[in-house]
């Protein structure tokens, strides 16, 4: 029996606004908006939803409490007309939302909108890859921390396997969902030691690798300078096995720097917040699932749409929060991290994406 399907919007496209994109007050445009649509995920990292926090029992939201599909693409159409020209899908693990692909093909044909891409853990995404393409989704990034299966477990606490992610990166690649790239977050001691295995198997496939500092997102995973290896050491590593050429961003705000194998045989990248911060080309706007918009990843509060949508607020009213939101927006906790570090307690990565 097929899984319910939410109601969605089906709307004739418009122009974006008129009216001059926001900057904040650092000069930085709203050009990327990342869209968690499930707080609820099947694995249990220990660095991000610990199962000893995150058990059986632990209340996630109610449906009722989530945007639904109608609302995310009333709010994406906003975000469109003040300069949002990328739409990443989230979670959580997003492929635990029902009908997903009815989402992403409303979000594909809103006016403005140049690219949807979805973030996930790859364990479902061999049974929905060929939809999404054909609903629109343009690309998939799956995250991947290691190749063994012991170091994978650790690290997923317990849940899934390599051969489903791999299966799900291969579906990907038939259903056209490329550039394909594989997040892998390093902790020292902990993976680290299989990174290079990662870069062995997808070198000359097409499919990106990239290295993540593992960095203090939320409150509960114990971060400490120490766990992270900074993504120079890495790159060592690689290049003396297998000789890089650094490369331009495709596009201002690219988080990950790139670097292109001598040989031919792809690409691989570094996003390295920890020891060389990238605040101050950051685009980003994150909605949660709840309806809250956050400026940062390590925000601690967010502003939330999903009242004033609920009670009735005019879309130029909603346009207007936004917008305030955005240009009041000066983050740049990465910059600032050895500064207010333990000051402040960072919103829950599940809760909004990565």
């Amino acid at each position: 029996m097929a899984p319910p399907t939410e109601s969605v919007v089906h709307f004739q496209p418009r122009r974006p606004g008129s009216g001059p994109d926001p900057l904040d007050l650092r000069g930085r445009p709203m050009h990327d908006l990342r869209i968690s649509v499930m707080d609820r995920c099947n694995f249990r990292c220990p660095y991000c939803m610990p199962e000893d926090k995150y058990h059986k029992d632990f209340q996630f939201l109610p449906t009722g409490e989530r945007l639904g599909f109608a609302e995310i693409v009333r709010l994406a159409q906003l975000f469109s007309g003040l300069g949002v020209r990328k739409l990443r899908i989230t979670g959580g693990e997003p492929l635990l939302r029902p009908g997903l692909a009815d989402l992403v093909g409303d979000l594909s044909r809103i006016a403005g909108i140049e690219d949807v891409a979805l973030t996930t853990n790859g364990i479902l995404l061999a049974q929905h890859a060929a939809a999404l393409k054909a609903a629109g989704l343009a690309r998939v990034t799956v995250s991947l921390d290691s190749l063994d299966e012991q170091v994978f477990l650790a690290m997923s606490g317990g849940r899934g396997s390599v051969d489903r992610v791999l299966e799900g990166i291969r579906e990907a690649q038939v259903a056209g969902l490329t550039p394909i790239k594989v997040n892998v977050v390093v902790k020292r001691g902990m993976n680290d030691h299989t990174a290079l295995d990662l870069v062995e198997r997808f070198r000359g496939t097409g499919v990106i690798v990239r290295f993540i500092e593992y960095m203090d997102v939320g409150t509960i995973n114990h971060w400490r300078p120490e766990d992270t290896v900074p993504s120079r050491e890495l790159l060592g590593r690689i290049q003396a096995r297998w000789p890089a050429t650094p490369r331009e961003p495709n596009y201002r705000g690219e988080v990950a720097e790139r670097y292109v194998f001598d040989d031919g045989a792809g690409e691989i990248g570094f996003i390295s917040s920890v020891s060389e911060p990238f605040c101050g080309s950051c685009t980003r706007a994150r909605l949660s699932s709840d309806g809250q918009l956050f400026t940062c990843l390590f925000a601690a509060k967010g502003t939330d749409l999903k009242g004033p949508l609920r009670a009735g607020a005019r879309d130029a009213e909603l346009t207007e929060l936004i917008r305030s939101v955005w240009e009041r927006r000066e983050d740049r906790y990465s910059e600032l991290r050895a500064e207010l570090r333990g000051e402040a307690k960072h919103v829950e990565m599940y809760y909004i994406g990565g």
